[in-house]
């Protein structure tokens, strides 16, 4: 396209200017490339280090509360510190005062607050595996060999805390009952959990493909939101899976009923069917479970 002014003059450049960048461009664009070079050599390995290892940790705090009334405490100070911001801002000067106030002791409020999640992450990074564990045949037997077992006992409306080890080490309760080292089988935890055996009363503890203690005694959950209808039985299983990683499977003896609980929450009147994906989800890795 063509054109010429009241002078004569051919102002085709009008067009064709924007293509060619101008000296100042190029000043530009070689300074950002300057800069850019300047603040990698600025960044050492040690820096990269730090930001993965603070990523991994906020990864597997966010894990850890997933779920929990931690989740919602944590979503509240967010809220707390969205309104201190907010005052600062707007010149609210009564609540910015009244929350500055709270910083004083909010490090005291989220120990006590998060005092069952700090336990829990604290056990399990003292208990890392920093090497991938693996479904052996045999637990994979075992694990149809609970299955099998909880809805016998289920049947029978017999009372059971079935309690599987994951990451985080359960010695301190398998001491304080019965220790035994028995492959897991049907028949061997209906015998225990029959009224007239002598360790039917607590918990049975299973570590791979083996029952190393019965008769284990668990702490109690204190958390208000638990059902009045639950009985001590499900409150020590919802009480572990708050502290540990541990799976737990609880049958009622009054209605016969499955649970399952992990991470302190319940799923209640569990079937077969779901019984079998709990477990497959938490111990079975997924190329295996395709098999």
């Amino acid at each position: 396209m063509t054109g010429e002014g009241e002078g004569g003059g051919d102002y085709r450049f009008l067009f064709t200017l924007p293509l060619i960048p101008s000296r100042q461009g190029r000043g530009e664009w070689a300074n950002d490339i300057q800069m850019t070079i300047k603040i990698l050599n600025i960044i050492r390995w040690q820096d990269v280090v730090d930001i993965l290892l603070v990523t991994v940790i906020l990864y597997r705090v966010l894990l850890i509360i997933k779920g929990t009334k931690a989740a919602r405490m944590l979503i509240g100070l967010g809220v707390l510190f969205l309104a201190f911001v907010m005052s600062k801002y707007l010149g609210l000067y009564t609540i910015d005062w009244i929350i500055q106030s709270l910083w004083a002791q909010i490090v005291l409020a989220i120990i006590i607050l998060f005092q069952p999640e700090i336990r829990r992450t604290l056990a399990q990074v003292g208990e890392a595996r920093f090497l991938p564990s693996f479904t052996t045949a045999e637990e994979l037997r075992s694990l149809e060999e609970i299955i099998k077992a909880s809805l016998a006992l289920s049947n029978r409306k017999i009372g059971a805390l079935i309690v599987i080890e994951k990451d985080t080490n359960l010695k301190d309760f398998i001491e304080m009952g019965t220790q035994l080292d028995a492959r897991v089988s049907r028949e061997l935890l209906l015998s225990i959990f029959h009224p007239t055996s002598p360790i039917h009363d607590g918990a049975v503890i299973i570590r791979g493909n083996r029952v190393v203690a019965a008769g284990c005694f668990l702490p109690l959950t204190l958390s208000a939101e638990i059902s009045k209808s639950f009985g001590t039985r499900h409150r020590a299983g919802i009480g572990l899976t708050e502290e540990t990683d541990a799976v737990v499977i609880i049958v009622s003896e009054e209605t016969g009923s499955v649970t399952t609980a992990t991470g302190g929450s319940l799923q209640k009147n569990v079937d077969t069917t779901s019984l079998r994906n709990f477990l497959t989800e938490n111990f079975v890795k997924p190329q295996e479970a395709k098999k």
